[in-house]
C-alpha cells in the first residue's frame, strides 16, 4: 500500500515524540552531572553514566527509524514535499546533537572529586584552599545557565520555534564571556595563593563543557529554524546570519 503524504506526517509526529523524550533525558543528565560536581558527589555522578546508557539506546533507535521512514517512503514511491523531508533530516541531525550534548555530561561528572564549591578547603593546602575552595561568583550562573539554555533549545524543538531557537543562538555568547571572567578570576587567585591550581584546572575543564553544551545547543538551533523556513544560520565574525533560501 503507497505511502500518503498524511502518513508520512503521522510517522514523523511519532519521530518528533520520541525526540522530545530525548531532550528531556539529556536535560536531565546535565542538570544531574552539574550537582554530581559542586557536591563531590560521587553516587550521583554514577546515576549520569547510567542515564547516558539509556540516551545513547535511544539515539541508535531514533537514527534508525529515521532512515527507515525515509528508504520505506523511496520505496513506495511516496511523493512527500520539500518541508517533510527536511523535518526527517533535522530530527535526525538533532538527535546526533542531544547525544552530543550528553557526553559533555558525562565528561562533567566524570570530573567529580571535593565538592567544587564552598567555602574553604582542607587544612595545610596552598591558601587554606583544596578541592572545595571558593569559586568565582560567575560559575554557578554559568552552569545555570547553560540549564537554561537547553530547556529553551527542547521547547524551541518541541514547539518548532524558530524565534525562541534565535534567541538560543544568541545565549551562547554569554556562556563564552562567563568561561574568560572564570579563567580571569582564577589566575588571579591563583597568583594569591587563593586557589589551588587543581581546582583551577577543574573550574575550566567544568566551563570548557559548558562552552560545548552551548555549541551544541546552537546547532541544533539551526535545524530547527532550517526545518521552518529552509534558511542556513552560519555565525560569522561574532553574528548570525541567516542566508537567502535558494530556490
Amino acid at each position: 500500500m503507497p505511502m500518503t503524504a498524511e502518513g508520512f506526517a503521522d510517522r514523523i509526529a511519532v519521530l518528533l515524540a520520541d525526540l522530545q523524550q530525548q531532550g528531556g533525558r539529556v536535560a536531565s543528565l546535565v542538570e544531574l552531572a552539574f550537582e554530581s560536581v559542586f557536591a563531590g558527589d560521587h553516587s550521583r555522578a554514577a546515576s549520569v553514566e547510567k542515564l547516558d546508557d539509556a540516551i545513547d539506546t535511544a539515539d541508535v533507535a531514533l537514527e534508525r527509524a529515521c532512515v527507515g521512514l525515509l528508504t520505506e517512503a523511496a520505496s513506495a514511491g511516496a511523493s512527500l514535499g520539500e518541508a517533510q523531508l527536511r523535518e526527517v533530516l533535522t530530527i535526525a541531525k538533532i538527535n546526533n546533537e542531544l547525544e552530543r550534548i550528553a557526553d559533555a555530561g558525562v565528561d562533567v561528572a566524570e570530573l567529580v572529586g571535593e565538592p567544587l564549591c564552598g567555602p574553604t578547603g582542607k587544612a595545610g593546602a596552598v591558601g587554606g584552599v583544596v578541592g572545595g575552595g571558593p569559586c568565582p561568583d560567575t560559575f554557578r550562573v554559568m552552569a545555570n545557565s547553560v540549564i537554561g539554555i537547553l530547556r529553551d533549545t527542547n521547547l524551541a524543538v518541541s514547539r518548532g520555534d524558530a524565534a525562541l531557537a534565535k534567541v538560543v543562538l544568541q545565549s551562547q555568547h554569554a556562556v563564552t564571556s562567563f568561561k574568560a571572567a572564570i579563567l580571569k578570576d582564577a589566575e588571579q587567585r591563583i597568583a594569591k595563593g587563593q586557589m589551588t591550581v587543581e581546582l583551577a584546572f577543574r573550574l575550566h575543564e567544568v566551563g570548557s563543557q559548558c562552552e560545548l553544551i552551548a555549541d551544541h545547543c546552537t546547532n541544533i538551533a539551526e535545524q530547527v529554524i532550517y526545518a521552518k523556513s529552509g534558511a542556513i544560520v552560519r555565525h560569522m565574525t561574532h553574528k548570525w546570519v541567516e542566508l537567502p533560501i535558494r530556490g
